[in-house]
């Protein structure tokens, strides 16, 4: 686990559209990506943070060095989020550590290609474990922590689960899951005043897709399909975030934001 402390001499920028103060925000794979974006976002928005990561320690404690300049608390834990023990213990020490969770969002998962008539089942199953079955696992637990005092859950999707994939149609299965799962939940949360909602960035530069976007084909593809694919990562979070996450949504349920 890697704290770094607040610096009490760091006078925040915040995003005028959003204050967050006083929050605390857990993500999943937040050490790169989207997840890092996300921890940005949040903690520029006055959020203490909590990220999970899977392999890099280095990429997690420099998001939490980003964290600290902003001047806020940040937290790395590594955890395999198919893992119901690890997903316990990361919750269990960020409530630990801050006293309050607020804020999941469920962002870990990978992307690989796959070609039907010729992927096996243990591609099928890893893809579907990291992507739906992880976003189920810190669901299922956060509940706990959020019974009683409400709190709002962010499960990132993708545009692939309502358009579907070519050569990644276990990935686009997964992320379409991940919107069937979060509009069933969303609706048994309610009562809670726990909000869960999905957001369906497009394509996104990241370590994870640099490789095809790259090249001609994929720049223009993901253009076709993602018109702000060029937009920084943090701006493009900044909108559904916004009107997600502060407390007036909490008539809302289940908001698709590509």
């Amino acid at each position: 686990m890697h704290i770094l402390g607040t610096n009490p001499n760091y006078e925040s920028e915040r995003d005028q559209m959003i204050d967050l103060s006083g929050k605390v925000a857990v993500i999943t794979g937040g050490s790169r990506g989207i997840g890092a974006a996300a921890a940005l976002a949040l903690a520029r928005a006055g959020c203490n943070v909590a990220i999970t990561y899977a392999s890099s320690r280095k990429k997690a404690m420099s998001v939490c060095d980003q964290i600290a300049r902003i001047g806020k608390e940040c937290i790395a834990l590594k955890a395999n989020v198919t893992s119901e023990r690890d997903v316990r213990k990361a919750l269990r020490v960020a409530f630990a550590r801050f006293g309050r969770i607020d804020i999941l969002v469920n962002n870990a998962g990978i992307w690989k290609y796959g070609v039907i008539g010729s992927m096996t089942g243990r591609q099928w199953d890893e893809t579907l474990d990291v992507n739906l079955k992880g976003t189920f696992l810190f669901c299922n637990e956060i509940v706990r922590y959020m019974k009683r005092h409400g709190g709002k859950i962010i499960n990132i999707s993708s545009t692939a689960g309502q358009r579907g994939e070519a050569f990644h149609s276990h990935y686009a299965a997964s992320k379409a899951g991940v919107i069937a799962f979060t509009k069933s939940i969303a609706e048994e949360l309610a009562r809670y005043r726990i909000n869960a909602n999905c957001v369906a960035p497009g394509w996104v530069d990241t370590d994870m897709t640099r490789g095809v976007l790259s090249t001609k084909k994929g720049e223009s593809e993901s253009k076709r399909a993602s018109p702000g694919a060029g937009w920084h990562l943090q701006r493009r979070l900044r909108v559904p975030f916004s009107f997600l996450l502060p407390d007036y949504p909490t008539i809302m349920r289940v908001q698709h934001s590509a």
